[in-house]
């Protein structure tokens, strides 16, 4: 009867060290192939590093030599793939074995495994890399400014038929950006306050300066910290979120489905989302505003015995209006810098799960940059406003 051909020949339940035993005999070197060739045991480094030593030590050449497999305890396929490779893929001249194992060795010759080929290091890869970040970068850029060009064409629009106005939309975005994340970014507005306020204290203390930690914390967090902090937050946690529910509906095909229906993506996706995180910003960057002045003047009034009292009523005088103004102005344009942003990677993600959470991922890190760049340039443009 013949033997029945397994992927995997196993002589004994005992493993042993995959080797090769050299011994000689009337007919000449015999080379005996001993151990447990197989995955398992093979991919051990201390085995792998020795097997593969004692390989290139041996002589390639099958006619100088005969091959005994007889004594092999298990046998696989990585294990035949490793033998079949050193012999050149050809079979040696003399060779002792099992049915079983030729069924394997035959196996591999049949489907053989072609080692990669080390590609050599190209002098030109970073200029093409360079060239397609450039052409990625103007082709983001282009898409960004067609999805600001149909805001304000679907703004128009709105204006002319009220009517028409995604009004559920709008109100239930309003509430899941806005008023969701009071909690959390009062609760980091406050730490920041504090935080700011005891680091301020240790440097204020050491001229007699203490009386100015209003100021400091007063300019620092209405024209500053308290708008790109509020930004940020809701870029990671409200941004995310945007990307998120677009990208779904296109794996789900749902944009396909409004297309089909003819239903504006810009009118009833873009739009509501913007609009809504343009009002809330500003009112988040209030919040998280006064509760980190409120967390400095508990801190300042600990660290420095500054009353509430004295805080309160020296705070409008150390800080002008103006810089109110100018947080709000920033807080807006940073709301719908991040929709459009949000909506912009959502509407590119592709009908897989990767590619939503590349999309997810690089909505967040480019909304946060372009707030941190934007803020960077009020603060160029309006140096002397408020100080």
């Amino acid at each position: 009867m013949r033997a029945r051909t397994r992927p995997v020949f196993q002589r004994s339940m005992a493993t042993s060290t995959p080797r090769i035993e050299q011994q000689d005999t009337p007919q000449g070197r015999t080379l005996m192939v001993q151990g447990a060739w197989t995955a398992g045991d093979l991919t051990a480094r201390p085995a792998w590093d020795a097997l593969t030593a004692q390989l290139k030590g041996l002589d390639k050449g099958q006619s100088a030599s005969s091959w005994n497999l007889t004594g092999l305890e298990k046998l696989d396929y990585l294990g035949a793939q490793l033998l079949w490779n050193h012999w050149g893929r050809e079979w040696p001249a003399n060779i002792e074995l099992e049915d079983a194992q030729r069924a394997v060795l035959e196996t591999v010759a049949k489907f053989p495994v072609t080692p990669v080929k080390k590609t050599k290091a190209d002098w030109r890869a970073p200029l093409v890399g360079l060239g397609e970040r450039l052409f990625s970068f103007v082709d983001h850029l282009r898409s960004l400014v067609r999805l600001i060009g149909q805001l304000l064409l679907d703004i128009i629009r709105l204006i002319r038929h009220p009517q028409e106005a995604p009004l559920r939309d709008f109100s239930g975005h309003l509430y899941h950006i806005g008023a969701t994340a009071l909690p959390i970014t009062a609760l980091v507005g406050f730490l920041i306050g504090v935080v700011l306020a005891y680091l301020i204290s240790q440097q204020l203390r050491q001229f007699g300066a203490d009386a100015f930690i209003v100021n400091i914390l007063g300019i620092s967090l209405i024209r500053e910290l308290g708008p790109v902090l509020a930004a940020i937050l809701i870029a990671g946690r409200s941004g995310s979120a945007i990307t998120a529910q677009i990208g779904v509906m296109r794996v789900t095909e749902e944009l396909d489905a409004m297309r089909v229906m003819g239903i504006a993506k810009g009118f009833r996706l873009v739009m509501p989302r913007a609009l809504a995180l343009a009002i809330a910003m500003p009112l988040i960057s209030v919040w998280t505003t006064i509760a980190a002045l409120v967390g400095g003047m508990l801190a300042a009034w600990v660290a420095m015995d500054i009353t509430p009292s004295y805080f309160i009523n020296a705070l409008p005088a150390a800080v002008d209006l103006a810089n109110l103004t100018l947080a709000t102005s920033k807080s807006v344009v940073f709301g719908l810098l991040i929709a459009l942003i949000g909506c912009h990677y959502g509407l590119r993600v592709k009908p897989n799960t990767e590619s939503l959470g590349q999309g997810t991922t690089a909505s967040v890190v480019t909304s946060i940059t372009v707030v941190i760049l934007v803020d960077a340039l009020f603060a160029v443009l309006f140096k002397n406003v408020g100080v």
